[in-house]
């Protein structure tokens, strides 16, 4: 006998109004996750016995470089939903592609354009490019974390169904079967235990080893990924890629899993690269 649901709380998207402004609680996650970022930055950037032999990157720095990741997520996250997901039919409607408010995002787009944005800006003031994508990959699982509960609150992207688990939720807008709450899932595996490594990770390595943080994090978070898509509903205009399954722990490969694949074999490859000390700089760059 199925066990009884629980009720979703229901949540207003949108946080707060001024005037014809909706301000939502998705927008409010990315600048939760965009300022906690830099906050946290800002303090390891502070720190001199994690950088050396690397150049040190400056307060400056930071406070410029958040601007830059900002475009490279949205655009990134943008571009690879259009790209990854959903094609056809922006292709049959290419307007729809600047129709941000209506969702679509992508967290692997948005990696690569965030990745792409930490390169040029790496280049652009003279600093390592390795150590800033480590910087970056520290503090993400912020981000990440906060992503995920604006998931939660919207109601979307929600989990397979699970009408045996005592704490399946009866989404709104995905009809009345129990379901996994597999946005929490992913919160709490791509953010928060992400986070707790990844802050291990810089106290024990610091930045000596250019690669070496940013791939712990990349390995780290395919294996979140694809752990937490055996329970989340695979999105309706893809479905599964290979198989079928009507139960968690079955059968059928997402896009989420095979966009994390690949990820997960560069991580392992940039761990074993930059723990044998390839990356590492020979000498202490100059203070410009």
């Amino acid at each position: 006998m199925p066990l009884p649901a629980l009720a979703f709380p229901i949540i207003d998207p949108v946080a707060f109004s001024v005037g014809p402004f909706a301000i939502r609680w998705y927008a409010l996650a990315y600048v939760a996750g965009l300022l906690g970022g830099w906050f946290y930055a800002k303090r390891l950037a502070a720190r001199a016995d994690l950088w050396a032999p690397a150049p040190q990157p400056k307060p400056i720095d930071i406070d410029d470089l958040i601007v830059w990741v900002a475009l490279g997520v949205v655009l990134g996250g943008r571009i690879g939903y259009v790209l990854f997901y959903n094609l056809s039919a922006y292709l049959a409607q290419p307007l729809e592609i600047f129709a941000v408010w209506r969702g679509g995002m992508s967290f692997h787009g948005g990696f690569l354009g965030a990745a792409l944005a930490i390169v040029l800006f790496a280049r652009s003031r003279g600093l390592n490019t390795l150590t800033m994508l480590d910087l970056a990959s520290v503090v993400t699982p912020i981000g990440l974390f906060f992503g995920r509960i604006a998931n939660f609150i919207n109601g979307e992207l929600w989990g397979r169904p699970a009408p045996d688990f005592p704490y399946a939720i009866v989404f709104p807008h995905a009809g009345p079967v129990p379901r996994h709450p597999s946005q929490l899932y992913e919160a709490f595996g791509e953010g928060l235990i992400l986070f707790i490594i990844m802050a291990f990770a810089v106290r024990r390595f610091g930045f000596r080893r250019p690669g070496l943080l940013g791939g712990i994090f990349v390995l780290g978070y395919a294996l979140a990924r694809i752990a937490c898509e055996f329970f989340r509903e695979p999105d309706e205009q893809l479905g599964f890629l290979f198989g079928s399954s009507v139960q968690a722990l079955e059968g059928g490969i997402t896009m989420g899993m095979l966009l994390s694949v690949p990820m997960a074999l560069v991580g392992m490859a940039v761990i074993w690269i930059a723990a044998r000390g390839h990356t590492r700089p020979s000498t202490v760059a100059k203070p410009a």
